[in-house]
């Protein structure tokens, strides 16, 4: 049985409090979520990047709540 689905959402405020790595943000409805992930060399590089430096800080570069 094969069900197509058309719908129209629309958003006038949307607030997420938090929101972490690997998190899925859903507004409407699926039945299956399938991943994608693509890779574009938009600036049409041929060789690979150099290496970067690492510089050891004693203070995080950005600032996470204790949660």
């Amino acid at each position: 049985m094969i069900l197509t689905v058309n719908q129209s959402i629309y958003i006038h405020f949307l607030k997420v409090g938090n929101i972490s790595n690997s998190s899925v943000l859903q507004i409407g409805s699926t039945g299956k979520m399938q991943t994608m992930s693509q890779l574009y060399n938009t600036g049409g590089f041929t060789v690979p990047a150099e290496t970067a430096a690492i510089e050891e800080s004693a203070t995080p570069l950005v600032p996470l709540s204790p949660f």
